[in-house]
């Protein structure tokens, strides 16, 4: 219940989580809410307005785009392949993040010693030049994107759940249980795991309005999901030509992209004051 009290005092983490359930439910409902099929093509209907401009019509409530494809359906379906990539990305980087942050920070030595320097050779180039050259070599898919994203993510996990538990484990019941003969892997899934957990989950929300955004930057350029499948980024790319002259094509995938970061972010923010415990002092 405290939870909830301290969500409604925060307006901006409140509205976040308000309006980022309406985006997941409009996308997992995408096959009862879109009046048509997002590769549906309607040449008729090229560049058709939304319904509330001059010449628009019901049957297409946001438009068309260039090939005749009804945007609304589009929105709704690119909206499954943005979250399906921002949660799954960061669930495999907090995986692989957790536990390098555990072992490093707990057994320190050569342990340590390789995990910092993988860290700082991630740190020397940036994430973004990273998954372009991986991703130009690789085959460009759904399942690499995840892949490549949830691998070259995971930096930030390792460097705060390592403080933390560097901390942790100078704790009375961290070195009673050692003198009672529980075995290493045993302290680090029982008694300091749920101690560094509140860290990883608000780097966790954070991330996810980071994935989404890399993932909407290389699916506009071409590197990441492939028609036929739809994306906000490769709406974003079929539209950015018609600004001129058909401005929905790109403007509505781009608003998409906005909101749901900012969401994310404010969530996210509510979450650091909420389980920060250094926020709390």
């Amino acid at each position: 219940m405290s939870a909830w009290k301290s969500l409604l005092r925060s307006k901006t983490g409140a509205i976040g989580l308000v309006v980022f359930c309406f985006i997941a439910m409009a996308a997992i409902s995408a096959p009862v809410l879109a009046p048509h099929s997002p590769e549906a093509i309607h040449l008729s209907q090229r560049f058709a307005p939304p319904m509330w401009l001059e010449k628009g019509t019901v049957e297409f409530p946001l438009g068309t785009d260039h090939m005749g494809r009804d945007l609304l359906s589009r929105m709704l379906y690119g909206a499954r392949i943005s979250l399906i990539v921002g949660l799954c990305a960061v669930a495999l980087s907090a995986a692989i993040g957790i536990a390098a942050g555990l072992l490093s920070g707990y057994y320190g030595g050569w342990i340590d010693t390789v995990i910092i320097r993988l860290v700082d050779g991630f740190l020397a180039i940036p994430t973004i030049l990273t998954l372009l050259v991986v991703l130009a070599v690789a085959r460009p898919g759904l399942l690499t994107l995840i892949l490549v994203i949830g691998a070259t993510n995971w930096i930030a996990y390792a460097r705060v759940i390592r403080s933390e538990v560097l901390s942790v484990k100078e704790r009375d019941y961290v070195k009673a249980a050692l003198a009672a003969g529980a075995s290493g892997l045993r302290i680090l899934a029982v008694h300091i795991l749920p101690n560094v957990m509140s860290s990883a989950i608000v780097v966790s929300s954070m991330s996810v309005a980071t994935v989404i955004l890399l993932e909407s930057s290389l699916s506009f350029l071409g590197l990441g999901v492939q028609s036929p499948e739809v994306t906000w980024g490769i709406m974003l790319s079929d539209g950015r030509q018609f600004l001129a002259t058909s401005w929905w094509i790109a403007t509505f995938p781009g608003l998409a992209i906005t909101v749901t970061v900012l969401s994310v972010i404010f969530v996210g923010d509510w979450l650091r004051d909420r389980l920060d415990p250094k926020l709390e002092a």
